[in-house]
């Protein structure tokens, strides 16, 4: 009785009909229960299993009555007691078996087979997301890739959650792979192994899909509509609006009375202006939660910016959309999707178009407290004539900048997709022009200090006729959109018009930052300073550039500047050394560009790259200098540069090394010691072959010179490839060639004018087919500097002959050379022995104490008190140079002193 009354409970459970059973049947049928025989047990185990019996009466019948009985007490009236008992034992499966057989039933076609079979790998891949199983991903992922395929050779679309699922598993690739790098505990082996196979397999089959994804990306809704509509059959009748909806995605909803947007709680939810401000407020209280559909978010706000009325309404809904298309990236490491900055992009300039046309409304980031619940207007309430209201322009664009160079940053520079990502350039350099014309006229000094910054970040490394053209394509991209023109500086139809419009818009945009005021503009005029100095290096303006920055002292300061404004800093100052070496003045040159290149980590000092990478570097180190990294379209050619260093080099040293009367000398005297090592190393070599890289051709060129054979140096550095990289290679090769005629003179007379009593100016023009007015005013330096022991004869010779040059030089015996070292010896110990005394002495005598001795003429003080004053040792300004320039007559012992 038990078992079946659990079987007819259970059964009454799903049922509705038997939780509608009233109280008096059920009492009633405990009744008949107690007092009934067998049959009665069957009647309830009929019970149980019929939803249309109303009492238990017939259980005390006979057979032979059964069916008079049905007749008059069942309330259907349906058929015999076969018929009956037969529905009573299929009760379960009578009423709502129809619909569910009907359901078991459905014939799928192919097609819908070949979906589901994607669906379900997608659902794997997901799961096995959820607890970082990349072995697992990898392997369904292979036979998502198979299954894709199979459509395409089929000719059948591919459905949505393919592309929803490369789009989930993008995020959660970039979102493990930055986890990894700052995890404590790493992941094992095989699943980092899949990790990073899988991120090549992605990279590959995201970048065949691009088109795809990126239109999944705007509008997910819309994509499985317009594929919904796409594989519907053509004659659907029960899905007209449907097909129609998918037909248009971008349909107002109005439209399509039957789709609504349903909330969690099952409701309807329509967006009004009426109930704006109470979704936004719904929206920014869920921004950064860690259940927060970031998309979503994005969609809801993209459809209140379609219903918002008023300015105001529209401001605020155009700051909260830009704040969350930044935060739909969560990956530091990872830069923000195309078409989402696209989208930013242009809300932005939406937004200053706004500002523009209502000036009674202002974007502040400081601003009074208000109720963010009502419609501000302005002289309304508590408002004033101007409505402030909480946000910051420049912050979403300096935001748009940076992500604008993290892309570049991270983007193959040798790709295609690098060039079609710089060429975004000018509409980002459109809306901070358009951005800066709305701020002049407001009064925000600050927030317009910074906007120009930006300005001058992407035009300052440009030459001028690519400035031109940057300008030319923003004055004439469509109409403006606002109504302000820049006061401060030229326009940009002026600019493009202008042969120096690209000078006069750097030093006006220069100038105004120069005028800010305050510490916490320091930064800003530091670096627009350098800014103008790249500037007119750029133009060979050297003289200009050199004032500046000399005039600036930065080179005392810029030690305690940021990291970002020292590589500013670097790329200064070898950009000088690169402006002198263009207009001829080599040793100016190569003293600019031997700071630099007298360290090994040239690409880590202007921000190009890394040499070798640091064992000791932690993660966030390495962040940081990933991010610092300068786009490949900013970079300096390194090649360049050093082809620049070692032929200035070649040209200060190879005389200098002929000048050297002994070994010690030439230790002594080295200008480049980077060049002195190639040198050595290239007599070293036992056999040369022809010049193929650029060291090779200047060393060539070197040993050329060194051998008197100024015409094959001319050779092997005219034939230096990257040269061509330079505007004006043809005059710089050209001034080479002529620099290397006068120092093939110099070297020739440093080596032979020992063997010569006299020599004719005119057989030495002749010899390096220089004019002879040339050869004289070399000479003359050469005699003036006391580089040679000469003088010069053109009393009673013509002008063509040119005279001669008589020599006085006297051969140094060895015991001279010897005497000379020796004295350089001595000097050398002197110098060890003043350290190490000052080391002692100097710290325990205080100002003005035992100064009991006179002092000396040399500026010495006596030691006869305690812990003296060593003051003026070396003579001249605070003694600077330790020994250097110290005459010999200064080595004997004065008169009344005592000598260490």
């Amino acid at each position: 009785m038990s078992f079946f009354r659990k079987v007819s409970d259970s059964e009454s459970e799903s049922e509705s009909e038997e939780e509608l059973m009233s109280d008096y049947e059920k009492e009633e049928g405990a009744q008949k229960e107690s007092t009934s025989a067998q049959p009665a047990r069957k009647s309830a185990f009929l019970k149980g299993a019929d939803s249309d019996s109303s009492s238990e009466e017939d259980s005390d019948e006979d057979e032979s009555e059964d069916d008079d009985d049905s007749d008059e007490d069942e309330d259907d009236g349906e058929g015999g007691p076969a018929v009956r008992r037969q529905s009573r034992f299929l009760r379960g499966a009578s009423d709502d078996s129809e619909s569910e057989e009907e359901v078991k039933k459905v014939i799928k076609s192919a097609r819908e087979k070949r979906v589901d079979e994607i669906d379900a790998v997608a659902r794997t891949i997901e799961n096995a997301s959820r607890i970082d199983d990349w072995v697992a991903i990898s392997k369904e992922f292979d036979g998502l890739n198979r299954l894709a395929d199979r459509l395409k050779v089929v000719n059948e679309p591919t459905p949505p959650v393919y592309y929803k699922t490369l789009v989930t598993l993008e995020d959660f690739l970039n979102d493990s792979l930055a986890k990894e790098k700052t995890a404590d505990k790493k992941m094992k082996a095989p699943n980092v192994r899949a990790l990073n196979g899988m991120k090549q397999k992605l990279k590959k089959v995201v970048k065949d899909h691009e088109a795809a994804i990126a239109t999944y990306r705007q509008d997910p809704e819309a994509f499985e509509a317009n594929y919904t509509a796409t594989t519907a059959p053509a004659a659907a009748p029960a899905q007209p609006k449907k097909a129609k909806k998918a037909a248009a995605p971008g349909a107002e909803e109005e439209e399509d009375e039957d789709f609504q947007t349903v909330g969690r709680g099952g409701k309807a939810v329509t967006y009004t202006s009426e109930g704006l401000f109470k979704s936004l407020a719904a929206v920014m209280e869920a921004r950064g939660k860690k259940s927060t559909d970031r998309t979503e978010q994005i969609e809801i706000l993209t459809k209140l910016m379609g219903v918002a009325v008023s300015t105001y309404q529209k401001i605020r809904v155009l700051l909260a959309l830009l704040a969350a298309r930044f935060d739909y990236n969560q990956s530091a490491a990872a830069y923000m999707n195309i078409e989402m900055w696209n989208s930013a992009l242009k809300e932005v300039e939406q937004l200053t178009k706004i500002l523009d046309q209502d000036r009674t409304y202002q974007v502040k980031e400081l601003t009074k407290d208000y109720d963010d619940e009502i419609d501000r207007l302005p002289n309304q309430g508590d408002e004033g004539p101007i409505v402030e209201v909480r946000g910051s322009l420049i912050s979403f664009i300096e935001r748009l900048d940076d992500e604008f160079t993290k892309s570049l940053q991270y983007i193959d520079p040798h790709t295609t997709e690098y060039v079609d990502r710089l060429r975004d350039e000018k509409l980002l350099y459109r809306t901070i022009i358009l951005s800066q014309n709305y701020i002049e006229t407001i009064d925000q000094p600050g927030t317009l200090s910074r906007i120009m910054m930006r300005r001058l970040d992407h035009i300052y490394a440009k030459p001028d006729n690519i400035i031109q053209a940057l300008e030319t394509a923003s004055a004439s991209a469509g109409e403006p959109l606002n109504k302000s023109k820049s006061g401060l500086c030229p326009s940009p139809e002026e600019v493009a018009a202008n042969a120096d419009g690209a000078s006069a818009l750097i030093r006006s945009l220069c100038v105004q930052l120069y005028k800010t005021a305050g510490l916490e503009t320091e930064r800003l005029r530091t670096r627009a300073m350098l800014y103008h100095i790249y500037h007119h290096s750029l133009r060979r303006d050297y003289h200009i550039a050199r004032d500046m920055f000399l005039m600036s002292h930065l080179q005392d300061s810029i030690g305690m500047a940021d990291a970002a404004t020292q590589i500013l800093y670097n790329r200064v100052v070898v950009q000088l050394g690169v402006c002198a070496f263009r207009v001829g003045l080599i040793r100016e040159s190569q003293g600019a560009l031997q700071e630099i290149f007298a360290s090994t980590r040239v690409k880590e000092l202007l921000a190009q790259g890394v040499s070798r990478a640091n064992p000791y570097a932690t993660p966030e180190q390495e962040k940081l200098d990933r991010q610092r990294q300068l786009p490949f379209h900013m970079h300096i050619n390194l090649e360049l540069l050093e082809c620049i260093y070692l032929v200035g080099s070649m040209l200060l040293e190879i005389p200098n090394i002929a000048s050297a009367n002994s070994e010690a000398d030439q230790r002594r005297n080295i200008i480049s010691r980077t060049f002195r090592k190639m040198l050595d190393f290239t007599d070293r070599q036992v056999f040369s072959g022809p010049a193929e890289s650029t060291r090779d051709h200047v060393m060539a060129a070197a040993k050329a010179l060194q051998n008197g054979n100024w015409k094959e140096s001319q050779e092997q550095i005219a034939e230096i490839k990257i040269w061509k990289l330079m505007v004006d290679h043809d005059e710089v090769i050209s001034m080479l060639k002529s620099k290397i005629q006068e120092e093939g003179l110099r070297t020739y007379l440093f080596t032979y004018a020992h063997y010569y009593k006299s020599l004719s100016l005119r057989h030495l023009a002749e010899m390096f087919e220089l004019p002879i007015s040339k050869v004289k005013s070399i000479v003359s330096v050469m005699i003036w500097n006391e580089e040679i022991q000469a003088s010069l004869d053109i009393g009673n010779v013509k002008e063509e002959e040119g005279g001669y040059i008589v020599l006085h030089g006297v051969q140094l015996s060895k015991v001279q050379v010897l005497a000379q070292q020796l004295a350089e010896k001595a000097n050398s110990l002197l110098e060890q022995n003043e350290r190490s005394l000052d080391g002692k002495l100097g710290d325990r005598a205080g100002p003005g104490e035992g100064r009991t001795g006179a002092q000396d003429r040399d500026g010495r003080e006596g030691r006869d008190g305690a812990g003296p004053r060593r003051e003026g040792r070396r003579g001249g300004a605070s003694g600077r140079g330790r020994g250097r320039g110290r005459g010999r007559a200064q080595f004997n012992a004065l008169p009344g002193q005592q000598t260490v």
